[in-house]
């Protein structure tokens, strides 16, 4: 089972990897609000490498015959292979490339209060909320923690799925 999570998770943390690359330096043209949905595509996406994953493990290790909690079990850890890569991934990005992002975002969580005509007091607290992502992106332990919450869920539905899509009745004797 080693080889095919780590070819499968690799496969899958290099597609999420080559997408955030691609996608993350647009983020601010896109708009966050969309870039959000680019976000998790690229994560869906990259995650699909689950359900081969399972599949291939079923008929290539199992001969064909796989319990749903083997095939979870298969499944979580491509996505702990592909999350691991992910947040990697997103922690080159922000500290070797995009410095400016956490102040880029916090000026977008103070312009969208202003644009949707906020009050002061509203503007203010985004204004706290802004700094306060500055202070956890800055932050490698949190932000890596934190990172690690994104694609996780994806992970986990497309393990679910294929798990129980894959199994096979077994038998009674």
């Amino acid at each position: 089972m080693q080889k095919v999570v780590l070819t499968f998770g690799l496969l899958s943390g290099a597609v999420v990897t080559a997408l955030m690359f691609l996608t993350l330096p647009f983020a601010e043209q896109i708009g966050f609000d969309r870039a959000v949905y680019v976000g998790y595509t690229t994560i869906l996406i990259s995650m699909l490498f689950v359900y081969f994953e399972v599949r291939s493990y079923r008929d290539n290790v199992l001969a064909g015959k796989m319990s749903f909690g083997a095939g979870f079990k298969a499944g979580l850890l491509i996505t702990l292979v592909s999350s691991v890569c992910y947040v990697v991934s997103w922690l080159v990005m922000y500290y070797g490339f995009m410095d400016e992002f956490g102040q880029k975002y916090a000026a977008y969580i103070v312009e969208s209060a202003q644009a949707r005509g906020a009050s002061q007091a509203e503007i203010d607290v985004a204004l706290k909320q802004g700094q306060e992502a500055i202070a956890m992106l800055d932050n490698p332990l949190i932000n890596a923690a934190v990172s690690f919450t994104e694609p996780i869920p994806v992970g986990l539905l497309i393990t679910i799925i294929s798990a129980a899509a894959l199994r096979t009745k077994q038998e009674t004797v």
